[in-house]
């Protein structure tokens, strides 16, 4: 059986609007020397964009990565987190800004708010562009968030279903 087709939630442009918000609300509590850190593989369209709005606002953050992996190709969390790699750049003594694209079980920031704390961030703040419902108490709650998101199943904009959908220039339901 084929995959449903996607229901469109959240549309490009207003896509857009909400990340030019979340650069406009992030600016004025960084600087130049905050290292935006994108958790790998879907935070990476979300980061792209929000760096690029950041600088837009005056914000030249510093960029770099964690791999992390909960999912692997399923739709639910496995609930433990696998560290595929950690920071390329020293973190000691700055803010970071660990950038994620869904906040759901909470555990992959969680991880990642641990590893920046461990290499000696001075500061770490966390930004989700979407926050899903659950039904747990989770830790810890980003610091920014930009779309509050339904109790479905997403794709596009770098959510993906067994690693595909994630090009889609829109969010979409996928249930």
């Amino acid at each position: 059986m084929a995959d449903p087709t996607p229901a469109v939630l959240l549309p490009e442009a207003e896509i857009q609007r909400i990340v030019a918000d979340l650069a406009a609300r992030i600016a004025p509590v960084i600087d130049d020397e905050t290292v935006a850190a994108v958790l790998l593989t879907g935070g990476l369209w979300f980061a792209a964009d929000l760096t690029r709005a950041l600088s837009r606002v005056g914000r030249h953050v510093r960029f770099d990565a964690l791999w992390l992996a909960s999912y692997g190709d399923e739709q639910k969390s496995r609930g433990e987190i696998e560290v595929r790699a950690g920071f390329q750049r020293p973190i000691e003594g700055r803010t970071v800004l660990i950038v994620d694209d869904v906040f759901d079980t909470g555990l992959s920031l969680a991880e990642a708010v641990r590893i920046a704390r461990d290499q000696g961030a001075a500061r770490v703040l966390t930004v989700v562009f979407a926050r899903k419902p659950w039904p747990l108490p989770r830790a810890p709650e980003p610091d920014f968030v930009g779309w509050e998101a339904p109790n479905r199943f997403l794709v596009g904009y770098g959510l993906d279903h067994a690693g595909g959908l994630r090009g889609l220039p829109d969010i979409c339901a996928l249930d």
